[in-house]
Order: structure tokens, then C-alpha cells, then sequence
């Protein structure tokens, strides 16, 4: 349902019913209506977006200020024509709405600054938990053929970030500290972050395949050193190492929590494969890929270890609403870095979306400035020259900008649910963790 906005010598309103939200482990509760707010629908799927503060317009005596941003409601679900919306109401205002990732308290105004005592250092806290943990990988996809056993040890070599395992056990503790005050790791918990880091591992494996990739992580692929067909079998193999981890826990609400992350990655890569010809809804199309290929795993693997530190419902919902939005969060960046970043730094081609035909959202925020865009959204960049002249746009439209500034309303929605679990180190260190994800240049 297309979003309507009615441009008032006072104020601007858009109006449409209120819908739960998709991406959730739960269903969630309309937002009641109330006035001059902005409420969103679709008739498909639609996407948690994050508290953003209450928008209209206002006349001023010059037009130029006009724009001036005074507030925003409290907006639940994102509608496939929602990026759109709220592109245009912030596309004049990029210069003046200048994006300090440094400052806690410019993106998260409602919570306080952390402070130097408070703050936390995520890696150091996780290193603990962490240690060994390639080496424990390793354990886990002993084989006796020489070939497979150097494949499935290719990417675990201990130069890799090791995010997901990080927030794994800093969620641990942080439930374990709610719960009953212990600041110990279970076994079962670390394992989870062990199977997270495989499944993750897999993934990518079968993405290179998939994508045609010729390095990651500042090295080939194992496509390239080894051939497709037998990278697909390594990637399963990684993958049936880690199902095989996930059976030895013994409990059967963490199997099922986990193995939506798999499903989630057959469902989002079939997303992906697919575009929407209507504009309106490409942006929750590309929102439903990013979750369910980036964000489902972060998601579930926090939810699972909340699960067996504590038994509340709530904080199982806690942590998975973090681990949601953070993951958003990262995909969001890492997709202004394939147009902000240089290859050497990141490791892997830059403009590489493009390459492959893929819309992402410093893309699709673009194509509003330059509507020419969208038919070669629609041929999937194919023709000569497509990929240059789109680099070229988003770079002198405010896509990248605005993505940044989405990424920041995730990590916002973030910080406010971990900050409803009991202070401790780890929580604080979730905190910063948001900022780190919106200042990662790689």
C-alpha cells in the first residue's frame, strides 16, 4: 500500500493502518493511533524499524527552511514504501544532520553517555570465553581425508573477527548476570557460539559459490583454489559438523531456535536471486533479505543462549531483538563499505553488489535522487557500463548517508532493549558494541 503524505502550510502527515512486524519471535502489538503521527502498513511482509523521534514540517520565512527536522513519532513497522517516506523527509537535510558515530548520546539520545568507568571493551571482555575457540572449531570437523580437513580449516585460521561468537558469549553472561548473577560462560552456551561461528563460516562459502567470488578475508576463495563442486561439498560438511555440535547440547528448543537460522539462509538467498519491479517495495524486499541472511543468525544464536541461561520469556525477547537489530545494523554498514571502502582494507571487491545486480540501500535511497536508477535495477545492472554509471550516482546522492543514518536508528533500538537487563560489564559492553558497528571501516 503506497504511502500517502499530505504537504500542509503547518505539517506533513502520512497515514495508512498500523501492522505488527515480521522478524520478530513473537507476535507484537499494533501502536495505537494518535494524531499527526505516521503510521505504517503493507499487505505482505513488513519489518521492525526502530523508534526514530516525531517528523513534520514547519513553515519558516525562508522555503529553504521548511525542511527543518523537529521530531518524529514512534514508527513500528517498516512498509515496503516506509525507506522511500522517510528518504524524503530527510534527503534535505543530510548536510545539516551531520552523523557523529563517536557520540553515544547524539544516536541514542534517550540513554547516557557511557562513561569511562563504565566503558567496556567487548573483545577483551569475550576473550576468555573465546580462547581456543578456532582450535575447538577445528575439533569439531576432524576428518581423515587430507583435502577436506585443509578446506574446512581454510577460514578458521584465527584471523577472522570473530563477531558473532563475541556477542554470543557477552549475551551469555549478560542473561546468566539477569538471571542469577553468574558471570560464568556454561559449556552449552559457548557451544552455541561455536555452531553461530560454523553455520556463519558455511554460509560464506556457499555465497562465494554462488556470487562467483574470488577472495574473502584478504585471501582467495576456496572456489578458486579448489572448484566450485568441491567447495559446496566443504561448505556442507562445515555445516553437518555443526548440526552434529548443535544435536550434542540435548535440548530441543535450542535445535529449533537454531535451525531457523539455516532456513532463514536458504529463504534470504532466494530473496536475494529475486527483485521487486515495484519501487515501493524493493526496500522491505532488501530489509527481509538483510535479516534473514545476515541478522536471523545473530538473533537466534542470543536467544538460544538466553534460553539456557534464563528462563524469562522476556529476556529471551530481549536478546533476540538485540541480536536483530545489531545484525541489520552491520549488514547495513558493510554495505555502504562496498561503496566507501577500498578492497585492500576490506578484503574482498568493492562495488562487488553491484557487480552481481544487486539493489542494496545506498542504491535504492539513491534512486529517489536519480529515478534513471531504476531500470537498471530492474535489468540487474547487466548492460555495459551499468555498474559504473550507479557507483557513480550513489556516490553523488546522499544514499550512503541515509543508509548510515538507518543503521544508526537499528543500533538505537538495539542499546534500548539490552538496557533492559540488569547493569554489568557485558551489558555495557553490548552498548558499545553498536557504536563499534557503526564505526567499522572494514
Amino acid at each position: 500500500m503506497a504511502l500517502r503524505w499530505w504537504w500542509r502550510s503547518g505539517a506533513s502527515c502520512c497515514r495508512a493502518p498500523p501492522l505488527g512486524s515480521v522478524g520478530s519471535s513473537g507476535p507484537r502489538a499494533p501502536p495505537a493511533p494518535s494524531a499527526a503521527m505516521c503510521h505504517i502498513t503493507q499487505r505482505s511482509s513488513t519489518f521492525l524499524f526502530p523508534k526514530i523521534c516525531s517528523i513534520f514540517w514547519r513553515s519558516l520565512q525562508e522555503r529553504e527552511e521548511s525542511n527543518r527536522i523537529v521530531g518524529l513519532p514512534e514508527v513500528k513497522a517498516l512498509s515496503p514504501s516506509v525507506g522511500y517516506a522517510i528518504h524524503n523527509v530527510f534527503k534535505r537535510n543530510t548536510r545539516r544532520a551531520r552523523f557523529h558515530h563517536t557520540s553515544t548520546s547524539h544516536w541514542c539520545s534517550c540513554s547516557k553517555t557511557i562513561s569511562d568507568e563504565k566503558y567496556q571493551d567487548p573483545f577483551q571482555l569475550g576473550r576468555k570465553d573465546l580462547k581456543n575457540l578456532y582450535e575447538d572449531i577445528k575439533k569439531e570437523l576432524l576428518v581423515s581425508a587430507a583435502e577436506l580437513k585443509e578446506m574446512c580449516d581454510y577460514y578458521f585460521d584465527g584471523k577472522g573477527k570473530a563477531f558473532r561468537p563475541m556477542i554470543v558469549v557477552l549475551m551469555a553472561r549478560a542473561c546468566n548476570i539477569h538471571h542469577n548473577n553468574s558471570k560464568e560462560v556454561q559449556a552449552s552456551q559457548r557451544s552455541v557460539a561455536i555452531i553461530a561461528e560454523m553455520i556463519h563460516t558455511a554460509s560464506l562459502v556457499h555465497d562465494d559459490v554462488i556470487d562467483d567470488a574470488n577472495s574473502r578475508r584478504g585471501k582467495r576463495t576456496l572456489n578458486q583454489i579448489w572448484g566450485e563442486r568441491k567447495a559446496v561439498l566443504a561448505g556442507d560438511f562445515i555445516l553437518s559438523a555443526a548440526s552434529v555440535a548443535l544435536a550434542r547440547i540435548g535440548n530441543t528448543t535450542i535445535i529449533s531456535v537454531l535451525t531457523q537460522v539455516i532456513e532463514d539462509l536458504v529463504r534470504g538467498e532466494f530473496l536475494q536471486l529475486g527483485s521487486k519491479e515495484n519501487e515501493n517495495e524493493r526496500f522491505a524486499h532488501y530489509l527481509e533479505k538483510t535479516f534473514k541472511k545476515t541478522a536471523s543468525l545473530i538473533a537466534n544464536s542470543c536467544k538460544a543462549v538466553s534460553i539456557l541461561g534464563c528462563p524469562d520469556p522476556k529476556v529471551h525477547e530481549i536478546a533476540y531483538q538485540y541480536g536483530k537489530n545489531v545484525g541489520i545494523a552491520f549488514q547495513l554498514i558493510d554495505d555502504v563499505l562496498d561503496f566507501t571502502s577500498c578492497a585492500d582494507h576490506l578484503g574482498k571487491p568493492t562495488a562487488a553488489d553491484l557487480k552481481l545486480g544487486l539493489a542494496t540501500g545506498p542504491v535504492l535511497f539513491a534512486c529517489r535522487q536519480f529515478p534513471e536508477m531504476n531500470a537498471m535495477i530492474m535489468r540487474r545492472f547487466s548492460k555495459p557500463g551499468d555498474v559504473e554509471r550507479a557507483r557513480k550516482y550513489v556516490l553523488q546522492s546522499d544514499g550512503v548517508q541515509q543508509t548510515t543514518y538507518l543503521a544508526q536508528r537499528y543500533c538505537h533500538a538495539a542499546t534500548r532493549e539490552i538496557r533492559k537487563l540488569r547493569p554489568s560489564p557485558e551489558r555495557e559492553a553490548l552498548i558499545h558494541l553498536t557504536e563499534m558497528v557503526l564505526m567499522r571501516d572494514k
